[in-house]
């Protein structure tokens, strides 16, 4: 990922956010920074937050200064970064497994082994404590949110939306297409940390009961 791709934007007094052309290359950045400050080259930052397409740096001493030196970084391509992985173990018991298949032209069970086989990556946090937008499903898999979303989610229900993957941490309202179930702890305050999964994770899901 070459520098001309990036803008950075001041915001406040000590922050930067850094505007990327993809979610690929934001990923990419968040790795490289994340390497740079556990190498101890990196300025003092307080908050390293990646989203689809940016990366917010929080409590910068000398955010100018650092906006000007961060365009000209080369960063590794994201298959390069070395991350944390996390395997989950799922029953592909969904009420919407059948709809995803069929959206997918496949089985249900060609569905699961489909999903399964893939790695993900978390690509950022959002929505609630422990909820992770993991990319890694094909484009021509992904699928639309449901018409009407439901009221109330179970904890632990795996999820599809767009090119996303996601377990819901706790009972919520949500739209996305449910395939599946966990017994996975996604947040937990008494541990360190309390998320499963953070930014830069890799994870693979294990199917239980098929």
């Amino acid at each position: 990922m070459s520098g001309p791709a990036r803008r950075v934007l001041p915001v406040g007094e000590r922050a930067l956010l850094v505007e990327t052309g993809d979610g690929e290359e934001a990923g990419a950045l968040h790795a490289e920074l994340l390497r740079r400050r556990a190498a101890g080259v990196l300025p003092r930052v307080d908050e390293i937050v990646p989203a689809a397409r940016t990366v917010l740096l929080d409590g910068l001493d000398d955010p100018r200064r650092f906006a000007q030196e961060i365009v000209s970084w080369v960063v590794p391509p994201l298959a390069t970064c070395a991350d944390n992985s996390v395997e989950i173990p799922v029953r592909y018991d969904g009420p919407d497994l059948a709809e995803v298949a069929a959206l997918w032209q496949v089985t249900a069970d060609e569905a699961v082994r489909i999903h399964s086989s893939l790695e993900f990556r978390v690509a950022f946090c959002g929505f609630a404590p422990g909820f992770g937008y993991l990319t890694g499903l094909p484009q021509r898999y992904a699928v639309p949110r449901r018409s009407t979303p439901r009221t109330a989610v179970p904890a632990g229900s795996l999820a599809l939306a767009g090119p996303y993957t996601g377990v819901y941490p706790r009972s919520s309202p949500g739209g996305w297409q449910l395939v599946g179930t966990t017994d996975a702890v996604l947040w937990d305050p008494a541990r360190e940390p309390a998320a499963l999964l953070s930014p830069g994770t890799r994870v693979r899901f294990v199917p239980e009961g098929r």
